[in-house]
């Protein structure tokens, strides 16, 4: 038995809409919420992101997806003046369901990738022995360029995740990260070393050319719907069919 794929029966001409809803979305209200977001953003369905303090910069190019049932968060809780927040850099992918808490600083870099569910802090939020209040010491958490933090891993207070580097899926990060390696476990530890002398592709290197890409996935989207009628989109409502590849 074959793969079953729901279709998008949208038309062309509906589907560009939906996208010019959600660029009007993140202008009024996504944007206004940040202290600086980048330009050419690939924010889906923005209303499942939710922003919460500041400051709160984002760079270029960023993908940043929202999900009904995997809200993802960006905060900032803290009654300093003058904290770096959260810095994320361009090209960076972030999936649904990413919690991103800080107390004080949280740099990601640029061509970042974090996957559903990841979580990252700067703070354990209590005191170990006075857990009516906030620790006293603040802390900070730093992604180098081009780390990709798996699956619901977590990232911990303190740690710094070197440039390249791979941390595993439920993982938690206790300790720094050198550059160039692969990390898992509880506590991550490194698990294997990157080939430093093969070329590594980033997201900023293939996704740079931003008129290019912009043409590439135009005519992708156009041959996928082709053939799209309004009236078939609205009987997909109202008597869905299965459909095999």
């Amino acid at each position: 038995m074959g793969l079953v794929v729901i279709k998008d029966r949208r038309p062309y001409y509906i589907k560009q809409a939906w996208y010019r809803f959600q660029a009007f979305y993140v202008r009024h209200y996504l944007e206004p919420q940040l202290t600086s977001l980048g330009p050419h953003p690939y924010i889906v369905k923005p209303w499942y992101i939710e922003l919460f303090g500041g400051p709160v910069s984002i760079g270029s190019h960023v993908t940043l997806l929202g999900c009904s049932d995997k809200k993802t968060r960006l905060t900032v809780w803290s009654d300093q003046k003058n904290i770096d927040g959260i810095n994320i850099g361009d090209h960076v992918l972030i999936s649904p369901g990413v919690r991103i808490s800080a107390a004080n600083s949280i740099t990601i870099g640029d061509s970042c990738m974090l996957a559903s569910h990841a979580y990252i802090t700067d703070s354990d939020w209590h005191g170990i022995y006075d857990r009516s209040l906030p620790p006293d010491t603040l802390s900070r958490v730093v992604l180098e360029d081009n780390v990709w933090i798996g699956d619901s891993a977590i990232v911990c207070k303190g740690v710094t995740i070197g440039k390249n580097s791979i941390i595993g899926a439920g993982s938690v990060v206790t300790s720094d990260i050198p550059a160039n390696v692969v990390a898992a476990g509880n506590p991550a530890k490194v698990v294997r070393e990157l080939d430093t002398d093969r070329e590594m592709i980033t997201r900023k290197d293939r996704y740079s050319d931003t008129e290019k890409m912009n043409l590439v996935f135009e005519a992708s989207e156009k041959a996928f719907l082709d053939g799209n009628t309004f009236l078939g989109w609205i009987r997909s409502f109202i008597a869905p069919k299965k459909e095999m590849p």
